[in-house]
């Protein structure tokens, strides 16, 4: 946990090194596998697995900036957006991160950043332009308790090994498709047919494990960052009004925009699908929008109490 005075989370912490222990020894098996079946070829295996692992936690959370329209902006373009993030940054006693923007009318934010001192907290026009100030107050509380449990960071890393796993089953896929395992016929070419069938098999078990571990961390860790940040906050009433319109104005965006914006459901504070799609995706990156609201009502009525 952070140096912050967000609620620390335990659970949350012990299933992020639960999950990074498990993606760790799959990611060791992954490329002992591959070194083993394609045996002349180990150096390539390792300096292209190590290569994109430094890639995948270096860079990735600029590539998904980028990808997502992100921009940073000053004090003087969004005085409103830089005194909530400051105001939230002397409540947690946490350092201020990078404010951007998104020109897209999704109502959606996210976070992302390997740490806190390079971490960056984004919205987008569409969020900026429906929320009132209390439930913007609510969402970015939500996206800097990402920060400050530096969840973001290990689902990076946990993701990479089931992008890796992913390409592999690709590209197999294809050079099988096109010929590849037929295109000799001596009893090395039927060795490298093999071979290559039981990289596409191990691969393809690998990204399972990998996706199913990541939804399982990103479905706790969106209702520890609800929870900590209506804790902060004091307002829940105001996180779960931002959630039910956030939620309820994905219906009204065309579908080609969601479609391009799925991709990085995992960081985003609500799902880019309609609460309809939602209800249908039994692997979804998030909570159903019923169990977050149960949760923020229960934090509700504790403070009440309090």
């Amino acid at each position: 946990m952070a140096r912050t005075r967000f609620a620390p989370d335990r659970g949350l912490t012990s299933r992020m090194l639960l999950t990074m222990f498990f993606i760790g020894l799959l990611y060791v098996v992954f490329v002992g596998a591959l070194i083993v079946l394609l045996k002349g070829a180990w150096p390539f295996v390792v300096i292209f697995a190590g290569g994109l692992f430094i890639a995948q936690f270096w860079f990735s959370d600029k590539i998904a900036a980028f990808s997502m329209g992100a921009r940073e902006v000053s004090a003087q373009e969004y005085p409103e957006l830089h005194g909530t993030v400051d105001r939230l940054c002397a409540l947690a006693d946490m350092q201020k991160p990078k404010v951007a923007v998104a020109q897209s009318d999704i109502p959606n934010a996210f976070a992302t950043g390997r740490n806190e001192k390079n971490a960056v907290v984004c919205v987008t026009t569409g969020l900026l332009r429906r929320l009132e100030p209390e439930e913007l107050e609510g969402v970015l509380a939500h996206e800097m308790s990402h920060v400050a449990h530096k969840d973001v960071a290990v689902m990076t890393i946990a993701g990479f090994l089931g992008v890796l796993a992913g390409i592999i089953t690709r590209v197999g896929l294809q050079f099988g498709m096109f010929g590849g395992f037929s295109s000799r016929d001596d009893r090395d070419g039927d060795n490298t047919a093999v071979a290559a069938l039981i990289v596409i098999g191990v691969s393809a078990l690998v990204y399972t494990i990998s996706f199913l571990l990541t939804r399982l961390l990103s479905r706790y860790r969106e209702l520890s960052a609800d929870r900590s940040a209506a804790l902060l906050t004091g307002r829940p009433s105001a996180l779960a009004s931002a959630l039910t319109k956030v939620s309820g104005q994905m219906a009204a965006i065309p579908t080609q925009d969601l479609r391009r914006a799925q991709p990085f459901n995992a960081f985003y504070f609500a799902p880019a699908v309609s609460v309809r799609q939602a209800a249908g995706q039994a692997f979804s990156t998030h909570p159903s929008l019923e169990k977050r609201l149960e949760q923020l009502g229960r934090i509700s009525a504790e403070l009440g109490r309090a």
